[in-house]
Formats: C-alpha cells, structure tokens, sequence
C-alpha cells in the first residue's frame, strides 16, 4: 500500500540541502516511501540548539575578552582564535531560529531564511579557512624556523580580513536563492529555489564551496601539521609540544564536528546524481545521518572555549586575571594559580593567550 506521510521531510531535510532534485518535489515524489520522522525527537533537538546558544554566547565572549585584554602579549595565532570566536558567536546568535525552526517548521519568512542560512555557511568557511591560516604560520614557524610575514600585525589583519571576504562570497549562494518554500504534504521549509535549472545550479552551488571552502583548506592543514608534528618529535621539543595542544585540539574537534556532516553531504549528492543508487532506505539512512551530523556541526560552536578552559592555561590565567581586577577571585588564588611562561622560538612568538 503507498503510504503518504505528511511532514515526513521536515525542515532540516531541506535546509542544509539534503535535498537535491531539480525542482521542489511534488507529492508523487515521496508517496513511494515511507518516512521515519521519529529518528530525532524535534523538542530533544529543540532544547539541545539551546544549551549550545547559552554556552557559545557565554564562552565566546570570555575568550574575546581574554584576548581582547590581552594586548601585550597577544600572538599571531591569538588574532586569528579571536577572529574563530568572532565567527562562533555570530552563529550562536542563529540557534534560537533554528530551534523554532526543528519544532514548527519555517514559520519566519524569506529574509531571515536567507540571512540565518547566510550566517551558517560563513561561520563554517571562516572557521576552516583560519585554521588553515594558523596551520600555514606555524608550519613556517617551526619547520623552517623562520620568523612569517604574519608576526607583523598589519599583515594579520590584511589576511583575516581576506578571510573574511573569502568566506562571505562562498556563503553568496543560499542568500541569493533560498526562500520559504510550501512543498506538498509539509511544513514550510528553507529552499533553494531556481526554477527549472534548479539541479544544474544545485550542483555548482554544493560542488565549488566544498571544493575551495573544505577540501583543499583540509589538505593544506593535514601538509602543514604533519610536517609540524613530525619536526616537534624529531627535535624533543616537548616545551613546545605543550604550546602547540591548544592548536591540535581547536583542528581535531573542528574536523570530528564537521567532517562527518560534510561527507554525508558527498553521499547524498553522489545518491542524487544516480552514482549511489537511490531507494528509500538509503534515503532515509542519509536523512537520519543528515539531521544527527547537522547537529554535531551546531554544537562545535561552543567547544572551543571549552578546550581553552581545559587546556590553556594562559586563557585560564586571563580569565582569573580580570575577575581578580573586578573582585571576583581574590588576588590570592590568582597567585596560587601561578603566572603560565610565555613559549618562544626562533621565529617568533608561538605561544597564544589561549
């Protein structure tokens, strides 16, 4: 018996791009399948997008702060972890509409749908690309030992302004051509809607963006950090193993968060092309996988003040620091937790406020 379930395509299987036909689908499209709508519960989804708001509001704005305040011992890589928070919170600031979003469907309208989803790409762009960044200055760094154009703060912020440009004009494409949508049988949803070019432009739009915005960034940083890693150990350089687990731990919870959402994004369009082929278990085993990493890329918006916290104790030092100066800790404990040494090289500052 054909089955026509109604919402069963709920909102985040449209806008992250989960779908991908040529035009909006028609009734006739999803009544062969059956969906599984109760994979995720919406109001689980709901109350998990507000703890990581409440705690990427707050982290963020510690770690902006500390750096802030920190001015005279700032670092290269402190500028461009500035700029990564900056990002973080900007994205914090989209979760409560993704919330209402996952619990009544897309009930806000064109503009916000173009400006949320806008946001969206630009934090995960930025993110990577300042990575990137910060995997280049410290492979010139460490492994050819040479002081980077970098440690000169004006070039700093020549390039993270770059960045910045870079990652708003890869994010173009969902501001120019998402609205809210009616689809048959569903709640409003935030779509791409370009007519009857819609597969050929869908494909471009998802295709250039995950090549310059992930792959290759992804590549320079796994070049740059294996000849990193391998100079430390060969060199003993165990002080400056202990400056360089920040940056590590920032790559590796950056990559575990959207890695996998990303490579669910390679198989769905691989199944939508015809290269994987398309039955309706396999979409929904990718609508789950779609909704379950989506949510593992929203929460890294909140981790990385948290690795701060755990490990870097200059960011720790900082903090106490200011709530020492306002009378929230007393200078004693301050004391006790110690001043952290600053790690030098021969190439510059490699040590961060974080």
């Amino acid at each position: 018996m054909t089955i026509f379930v109604k919402n069963a395509w709920n909102f985040s299987d449209w806008e992250m791009d989960e779908a991908f036909s040529g035009t909006p689908p028609t009734e006739n499209y999803y009544s062969p399948c059956s969906m599984d709508t109760e994979a995720l519960n919406k109001y689980a989804v709901v109350v998990i997008y507000a703890l990581v708001f409440l705690l990427s509001l707050l982290g963020n704005s510690l770690v902006m702060l500390v750096v802030l305040n920190g001015r005279v011992g700032r670092s290269v890589t402190d500028v461009y972890l500035l700029n990564l928070a900056v990002a973080d919170l900007l994205f914090a600031l989209t979760l409560p509409i993704w919330a209402i979003s996952k619990a009544k469907g897309w009930i806000l309208g064109t503009p916000l749908c173009k400006i949320v989803s806008f946001l969206k790409e630009v934090n995960f762009y930025s993110g990577i690309l300042l990575l990137a960044c910060i995997s280049v200055d410290r492979y010139l760094a460490i492994v050819h030992a040479t002081r980077t154009l970098t440690q000169k703060r004006h070039w700093v912020k020549f390039i993270c302004l770059g960045i910045w440009v870079l990652s708003l004009i890869l994010s173009l494409p969902p501001l120019i051509v998402r609205e809210a949508y009616q689809p048959p049988l569903s709640n409003l949803v935030c779509y791409e809607v370009m007519g009857v070019n819609t597969t050929r432009w869908r494909m471009v739009m998802r295709v250039l963006p995950q090549t310059f915005g992930f792959l290759l960034p992804l590549l320079v940083m796994l070049f740059c950090y294996g000849f990193t890693l391998r100079t430390l150990f060969q060199a003993h350089m165990g002080q400056k193993h202990r400056a360089m687990r920040v940056i590590f731990a920032v790559v590796l919870v950056f990559l575990l968060c959207w890695l996998p959402y990303n490579l669910v994004l390679v198989a769905d369009t691989f199944m939508r092309l015809g290269v994987i082929k398309e039955t309706c278990e396999r979409r929904n085993d990718i609508g789950r996988a779609l909704d379950a990493t989506e949510i593992l890329g929203f929460l890294h918006s909140c981790l990385n003040p948290l690795i701060y916290a755990f490990i870097g104790q200059k960011f720790r030092h900082g903090l106490l620091k200011i709530m020492a100066i306002h009378g929230l800790v007393s200078k004693e404990f301050l004391a006790k937790d110690g001043r952290p040494s600053f790690v030098g090289s021969s190439s510059g500052n490699t040590s961060t406020t974080l």
